[in-house]
């Protein structure tokens, strides 16, 4: 079995196309890094500007009464 194995010939590639497959794979990488990162930030800052904006609007009708008040007056 170990006399076959060896005889198994494995093709390696030249350098450059092996320069050229780690340049595509650092750039993946560095994508799915940006990715991991930036994503929880971008959820973390709509959820913010959501929550100011549905406070802005629960608050609406305070600033309306005292609007229609002063517009009587």
């Amino acid at each position: 079995m170990s006399n076959q194995m060896a005889a198994i010939e494995i093709p390696i590639p030249p350098i450059a196309e092996q320069q050229r497959i780690v340049a595509i794979l650092d750039k993946f990488e560095k994508l799915v890094n940006d990715i991991s990162e930036g994503l929880p930030a971008e959820i973390a800052a709509r959820r913010q500007q959501y929550e100011y904006y549905r406070d802005k609007l629960l608050t609406f009708t305070k600033a309306t009464a005292c609007t229609a008040k002063k517009q009587k007056a």
